[in-house]
């Protein structure tokens, strides 16, 4: 994918370098390293380390936690984009004896199946895997916490079981699968589930004073699906390209942005967060941002990408605790979008006209309620009020000729179907069994209900 920017302007370089500075310096990091993407291609990198000489750069690898979590999406959504499986398959379907078997695997995905967040101790992140054998290892013996499907949270163990499900459908390792499937098709040659050099090191620093202790690298085992993933800046960047546009040699575009929807309910009060599927959604200043964070003894990391605007942030720190990578990558975000905004595409006329779409462009009645209907490329029609917050919607071409297909807001996955008269003319427009008319309640057209043969009429003695 290539991006039209060549570089940013050292101003805003500046304000980036700025900001990782920051934060390495007041989260008492030894070392961060800070990356922007644009339209999933790298355009800044900059790094700040406790030690003269040795700063780390985009291709020095980070453990990145959690973010692995978003990798092992992929993988089941491919599976079920394969035909495989279905995403509203019981556990147990694919997976049987784990004794939870009852969730879905789409629960499971959006951290709404009610199991714990952690596995039983020893604390599994400071403790080797092998120590959790098995499954029921890694569940314990009350893996169930809260109602199967009534509320988001946030599980590690559930993606232990995502993990094992992947390797139970495709006969082979998690690591290959996640090799094959997607870091080699994407070029994510330094993404690996076993530190590669250049790496960091993993630090504890003491919270009371400027003192360090390293943390112990595990290998997590069978919950390797949940965090084990170390990686690069750059690796990132370019899998923030994927998470925005898809790929189609691992995950379509329609997939991946099925990962960036809303999955479950939010938390009673936050209205700032959510969970699609492997994906975190939040709003930052005004934008919405998908992505990840991580965290494991001695690190921390974020990517979040603003998709509308093509812009990508990227945070990774060697500190158990400190710098809020979180806050660190959507600042990096929002300084270039502020800095640099996006340019528009030009606009272009059609290259052909198709006089039967043409006809439906214009205005047209809800009732007494004004919509526009707007052709736009590929067959494409954009329905939206003409005032106020109403119901509107893009819509897809057809692919069979029998309507047009909903893709957002209101109408989302509902059919926009033209009704014609005997003579080929047009006499409404059905929308989810709504009628769209060209007057307001016209006479001339089928109107559910009918309509008044006296007409539109005033106030009367």
């Amino acid at each position: 994918m290539t991006s039209p920017f060549e570089a940013l302007l050292p101003s805003t370089e500046r304000a980036l370098l700025h900001r990782v500075a920051t934060a390495q310096s007041e989260g008492r990091s030894p070392s961060l390293v800070g990356a922007v993407a644009r339209d999933g291609r790298r355009v800044w990198s900059g790094a700040r380390s406790c030690v003269d000489g040795h700063v780390p750069d985009a291709d020095t690898q980070y453990r990145i936690g959690s973010l692995t979590k978003t990798f092992t999406a992929v993988l089941v959504l491919r599976l079920r984009d394969e035909g495989l499986l279905d995403l509203g398959d019981p556990l147990e379907k694919h997976l049987p004896g784990t004794g939870v078997g009852e969730v879905t695997i789409a629960q499971l995905l959006g951290h709404s199946a009610g199991l714990a967040a952690e596995s039983p101790a020893p604390w599994w992140e400071r403790t080797p895997g092998s120590l959790r054998p098995k499954l029921g290892d890694v569940l314990g013996e009350r893996p169930m916490l809260h109602p199967v499907g009534r509320r988001h949270h946030y599980s590690n163990p559930g993606y232990t079981l995502l993990g094992s499900l992947i390797e139970a459908v495709r006969a082979e390792p998690w690591e290959a699968v996640l090799r094959r499937d997607i870091l080699e098709p994407l070029g994510l040659g330094r993404t690996s589930t076993q530190p590669q050099a250049p790496h960091a090191a993993g630090w504890a620093v003491h919270p009371w004073a400027d003192v360090m202790m390293p943390e112990p690298a595990q290998d997590l085992g069978l919950m390797a699906p949940a965090g084990q993933l170390w990686s690069t800046a750059s690796d990132l960047c370019r899998f923030a390209g994927f998470l925005a546009e898809g790929d189609d040699r691992v995950l379509s575009a329609e997939s991946v942005r099925e990962m960036r929807t809303p999955s479950v309910p939010l938390e009673a009060g936050d209205w700032e967060s959510g969970y699609g599927l492997g994906l975190q959604i939040v709003r930052r200043g005004g934008r919405t941002l998908i992505g990840h964070t991580g965290s494991l003894p001695g690190f921390v990391a974020c990517l979040w990408v603003s998709v509308e605007e093509g812009v990508a942030g990227v945070a990774l720190a060697n500190a158990t605790s400190g710098p809020l990578t979180g806050a660190v990558a959507a600042d990096l975000v929002r300084i270039v979008v502020e800095a640099e905004p996006r340019l528009p595409e030009p606009w272009r006329p059609m290259r052909e006209v198709d006089e039967s779409l043409l006809e439906l462009a214009g205005p047209w009645y809800w009732g007494t309620s004004g919509f526009g209907l707007k052709l736009v490329a590929d067959r494409g029609l954009e329905l939206y009020p003409l005032k106020g917050n109403g119901r509107g919607s893009r819509f897809r071409a057809p692919e069979d000729g029998d309507g047009w297909i909903g893709l957002d807001g209101y109408f989302a996955g509902e059919t926009l179907r033209v009704v014609r008269r005997a003579d080929r003319s047009v006499d409404h427009l059905d929308l989810g069994s709504f009628a769209f008319t060209r007057e307001p309640y016209d006479p001339a057209a089928d109107v559910p209900g009918g309509v008044d043969q006296g007409g539109w009429r005033g106030l009367q003695a």
